[in-house]
């Protein structure tokens, strides 16, 4: 369903602790921002800490980061009960009445955690080879449904002895014909294909009915 049209596309970024989702977040942010007029929502438990990195970089305008503590597990608040992150979104709106796109950034979760689509549009589950090449054939919700699946820090893999010919094939094989993209942000700073993606969401999903 695409979104009112007096609001910004949502694009939700998830994924286990560790997988890079702010440093995603960031290389998009700077890739992105003088592209389309972009704000982000984050959450952590019980810190600002992810908000911080992206204030602390200056990869947005300070004020157009929006920080949730959930004081809960992470899915609650993007699936569960997602009010603080609806307010926080709100806020941003309100500030910046001519937004286009937000990224809501999850807190660290397991493979099971999804977005409501009450609250994004689209979601991106990022995992990391230092999971082992194993990860993409554990499916779950966040593996095998989410609109993309970025399988992260690629120059890593021959240190922690992960087959990426694996993991992408398995990937694919979970996923069926959802988009599988395997990344390094040492080797491509700006997730140019993560980036591309992101784009052709915002057009599509803001693109009038009829």
């Amino acid at each position: 369903m695409p979104p009112a049209s007096n609001r910004a596309v949502r694009i939700g970024i998830g994924g286990p602790v560790g997988s890079g989702k702010t440093a995603l977040v960031a290389a998009l942010a700077r890739s992105l921002g003088g592209r389309v007029r972009l704000a982000v929502v984050t959450n952590d438990i019980y810190t600002t800490e992810d908000a911080d990195f992206l204030r602390r970089n200056a990869v947005l305008d300070a004020d157009r980061v929006e920080a949730v503590q959930t004081g809960c597990c992470p899915h609650t608040a993007i699936r569960d009960d997602i009010t603080a992150n609806l307010d926080a979104i709100e806020t941003l709106e309100e500030r910046f009445g001519d937004l286009e796109l937000v990224l809501v950034e999850s807190g660290g979760d397991n493979l099971t955690a999804v977005f409501s689509r009450g609250l994004v549009d689209r979601q991106i589950f990022v995992v990391d080879v230092a999971g082992g090449d194993k990860v993409p054939r554990k499916g779950g919700p966040g593996v095998t449904t989410a609109d993309l699946l970025v399988i992260n820090k690629t120059d890593l893999a021959p240190l922690v002895g992960a087959d990426l010919d694996v993991m992408r094939s398995d990937a694919h094989r979970m996923r069926g014909e959802l988009p599988v993209i395997a990344q390094s942000l040492v080797e491509d700073p700006a997730a140019a294909d993560v980036g591309a993606w992101v784009l052709a969401q915002v057009a599509a999903v803001a693109q009038p009915v009829g």
